[in-house]
């Protein structure tokens, strides 16, 4: 469904998805509130929405939206200026999947409609193939959580040596991936001090923006680690829009350093330098979180990570936008235990307090 105000901006859309033989136009709105009255009556997996509209318009309207459609997705396509970064980030962080420029007049391009189309073809994904994986990785690995249900450790299906407790926690996340971090960060009380690190794709210029939506969401002091910043307990440090996080140890400190060195997953900033440098620093004792996203970006960090004995966690594939990222490490055996986002944050709890795990996740409350 294409939600957006201006007749021009839909009619375009709409010959670009119509362009893939794959894809149907399920509606047209102009305005929120007729996309939330159109979309009970003819449901769609993917909604692209736009957020300055007459009425309500699309962030108040958000909620109601995906009130109204269970399950669908949305894509929103705002612009990149600063108003826009901010109404984009409190979007995404309230439930909508990922977020695509609207390029000026004369912008619309065929590189442009390969973007637009790549990203509904990810998010328009029904998840049957990601389930059944899962499935399946359930079923091979439940003679060892059974085997370790009495201690609370859920071991990896790769042989790894034993679990360190965690000195520092990571999140590395992409598409419908601030709504997940939302969602298990207030799970988290202030008896959590341990430092967290982030890193999230989005673009640079709204890197400042999140930061301070995660720290109102968080409670927690929330600082960009550009290079040199300090890794403080208590403290949430998210990586820039400009360069990857990695972390280094100076004596008994941790700091941040930024690299733009091509990643293998070719994002920038990757969550794979910021897991290989963490298990190196740390040596192993480092809880890794990976949620929804598109790719496979922190899978080699995360064998980094096993090896060196830290944890690999991540979020279930029915409750992610996409689950290419949590999933490639699940399917691998790479992690030691999968579940809502708000499941992982009261887990998180329960590990601090040396309780045991709940096995196969926490239902999200």
């Amino acid at each position: 469904m294409i939600v957006d105000d201006s007749l021009t901006v839909r009619t375009i859309f709409r010959r670009m998805v119509e362009g893939d033989p794959s894809m149907e136009i399920a509606g047209t709105a102009s305005s929120a509130e007729r996309a939330i009255a159109q979309i009970k009556k003819e449901p769609a997996d993917v909604v692209l929405l736009d957020l300055e509209m007459p009425g309500i318009g699309g962030l108040k309207a958000l909620p109601d939206l995906l009130a109204a459609a269970p399950g669908v997705q949305v894509l929103v396509v705002s612009s990149l200026t600063q108003d826009g970064a901010e109404a984009t980030v409190e979007a995404l962080s309230n439930g909508a999947a990922d977020t695509l420029q609207k390029p000026r007049p004369g912008g619309f391009t065929e590189d442009y409609r390969s973007q637009l189309l790549s990203k509904i073809r990810a998010l328009g994904s029904d998840g049957t193939d990601a389930a059944s994986s899962a499935e399946q990785m359930g079923a091979l690995a439940g003679t060892a959580l059974d085997a370790q249900a009495t201690s609370g450790s859920i071991t990896p299906a790769l042989k790894t040596p034993r679990l360190k407790r965690p000195d520092v926690i990571a999140i590395g996340a992409s598409t419908g991936g601030i709504h997940a971090i939302n969602l298990m960060l207030r799970e988290l009380s202030p008896s959590c001090t341990l430092p967290i690190l982030i890193t999230q794709h989005l673009p640079s210029n709204f890197i400042p923006v999140f930061a301070r939506q995660i720290e109102v969401a968080s409670g927690r002091p929330t600082k960009i680690a550009e290079d040199g910043t300090e890794i403080r307990g208590g403290e949430i440090a998210i990586a820039t829009g400009h360069g990857h996080m990695r972390v280094s140890r100076l004596s008994d400190r941790l700091v941040a350093r930024t690299s733009a060195e091509p990643a293998v997953s070719g994002c920038l900033p990757s969550v794979d330098p910021m897991l290989k440098s963490l298990a190196e620093a740390c040596e192993g004792r480092v809880l890794a979180i990976i949620l929804s996203g598109m790719g496979r970006d922190g899978f080699h960090g995360a064998q980094s990570l096993v090896e060196a004995g830290g944890s690999i966690w991540a979020q279930s594939a029915e409750t992610c936008a996409v689950w290419g990222m949590p999933g490639a490490v699940t399917k691998a055996g790479l992690t030691s235990f999968v579940a809502t986002p708000q499941g992982l944050g009261q887990a998180i709890m329960a590990r601090l307090a040396d309780k045991a795990v709940p096995r196969g996740g926490v239902p999200a409350a």
